[in-house]
């Protein structure tokens, strides 16, 4: 997940929902997870997304809340492994959650865009979920080509930022995922509707397109390890 940036002079960090549901979906498929940031240290949910914003809009997201205040889950959040200490052959899968933070902190990080590039050849799950999908923006493959090339994938869509722009009263992103991703002609980003879940499968790469389709692209993931054993 994203380290934490400001955006508009307030901190931001990664979606909770699109972290916590995947981590208990693997964890109660008896799959070890690890928690790492670019940057590695203490990471947070963005205050959006944090059940324990008073008023907030996710005060009813019980996985999250229980996720923060665990004795062993919620410290790992005070800790996260950094990204350049990660070995792609440990792992069988890498899941990317979104926010606030990646549209800030993914596009300035060679060390992530290698590392997913170098999960997808490896021939595992490479999972990432609404604003996490930016990465298919910048990584590269190691022959030079862009990941996203000759993809179908999704993320959080234009639609879904104006929604979030007009609810906040001001416009918070300098630009979207759907935008830049028409400017490449050789990938194919698809969505459903404003907060619709949706999620993609093009072979080991998984996409889901917001929070709400945190649990279908869990699933889709699940499904892959499965192939692998």
């Amino acid at each position: 997940m994203s380290n934490t940036a400001e955006l508009h002079g307030f901190p931001v960090g990664f979606f909770a929902e699109e972290m916590t549901r995947a981590f208990l979906a693997f964890i109660e498929a008896s799959h070890t997870v690890d928690v790492a940031s670019p940057d590695g240290g203490k990471v947070m949910y963005d205050t959006h997304s944090d059940p324990r914003t008073p008023g907030g809009e996710y005060a009813d997201d019980l996985i999250s809340l229980g996720f923060v205040h665990h004795q062993k889950f919620g410290a790992l959040l005070e800790d996260t492994i950094a990204l350049d200490t990660v070995s792609v052959a440990d792992y069988d899968a890498v899941w990317v959650a979104g926010g606030g933070g990646p549209l800030l902190t993914f596009k300035d990080s060679p060390v992530l865009h290698q590392l997913i590039a170098q999960f997808y050849e490896a021939g595992k799950v490479t999972a990432l979920i609404c604003h996490g999908s930016s990465i298919l923006l910048w990584a590269r493959l190691s022959d030079g080509q862009l990941l996203a090339d000759g993809k179908r994938w999704t993320g959080f869509t234009d639609e879904e930022e104006q929604a979030v722009n007009e609810s906040f009263g001001m416009t918070l992103n300098d630009y979207t995922i759907e935008s830049e991703a028409a400017k490449n002609p050789n990938t194919s980003f698809r969505h459903r509707g404003l907060n619709e879940p949706f999620a993609i499968r093009d072979g080991n790469l998984i996409t889901g397109q917001q929070q709400y389709s945190s649990g279908i692209t869990a699933q889709l993931v699940l499904e892959a390890l499965e192939e692998l054993d």
